[in-house]
């Protein structure tokens, strides 16, 4: 049987989602704690990969067994795995699916957000990106805009990864000014790696005044990661939402 895990972690200490190799992980974090409480060795599939230390606000994964696990087991491990795990990661639901549901190929879409604080603030600095500049907030709009009506994210992703293509349906995309940060959200059906942290800190070149919205636009069409804007902090970015039909 398959069952989806919903979670979020705060990403400062690991290296991503993924399993790597002498680097501490959420995915080998969390492998390690199932597998122990279950007696048995769980492998988890997550709804996509997360860049060194970018957190996570809601994050699917899934993982089979050969055994059902009835809804009460599911809720005391869920109970056991929160007062295993390190207080980065919570576990907020074990259920079961349907076999053919899976984390990743069956996600809707995705929802990141970026935050930019405008002011100096002593009690939101780990979570966002200090901008002392002032930022024109029409023109990076206008420039997101494009982001719409473009599908090759070339000039944004991190060279030499193992896609197969650098295609993306973005659905959202646009800046809002919340109390003292600003903050940009995107929606897509798939991301890029690197892809978010390479828009936002090519839209402050829009915002800061050195490049207009026009050049925003040939760099999206250049699709040449050289002409794009460096990639801002990770330690500002949240994968806030993934969606299913379930």
């Amino acid at each position: 049987m398959r069952y989806f895990i919903e979670l979020a972690y705060n990403g400062t200490l690991f290296f991503g989602w993924q399993r790597q190799p002498k680097q501490i992980t959420v995915q080998e974090v969390l492998e390690d704690a199932f597998s122990l409480l279950i007696k048995d060795r769980i492998e988890l599939t997550g709804c996509g990969r997360t860049d060194t230390g970018v957190h996570a606000k809601q994050y699917f994964a899934h993982f089979d067994h050969n055994r059902e696990l009835s809804e009460n087991f599911c809720y005391k491990l869920k109970l056991r795995l929160n007062s295993f795990l390190p207080k980065e990661i919570v576990i907020d639901r074990i259920f079961p699916v349907e076999d053919d549901l899976h984390a990743r190929f069956s996600a809707l879409d995705r929802t990141y957000r970026y935050y930019i604080s405008t002011r100096k603030n002593p009690f939101n600095f780990q979570f966002s990106y200090r901008v002392s500049e002032k930022l024109n907030v029409e023109k990076m709009n206008k420039a997101a805009a494009f982001l719409i009506e473009n599908k090759d994210f070339t000039s944004f992703s991190k060279l030499h990864t193992d896609v197969n293509n650098n295609l993306c349906d973005v659905t959202v995309a646009f800046w809002e000014q919340q109390n003292e940060q600003l903050v940009f959200t995107i929606t897509a059906n798939r991301f890029l790696r690197n892809m978010v942290r390479a828009i936002v800190g090519t839209l402050l070149w829009v915002g800061k005044g050195k490049i207009s919205v026009e050049d925003f636009q040939n760099i999206i069409l250049q699709k040449n990661r050289g002409k794009a804007g460096v990639s801002v902090p990770a330690h500002a970015l949240f994968l806030e939402e993934v969606n299913y039909d379930f």
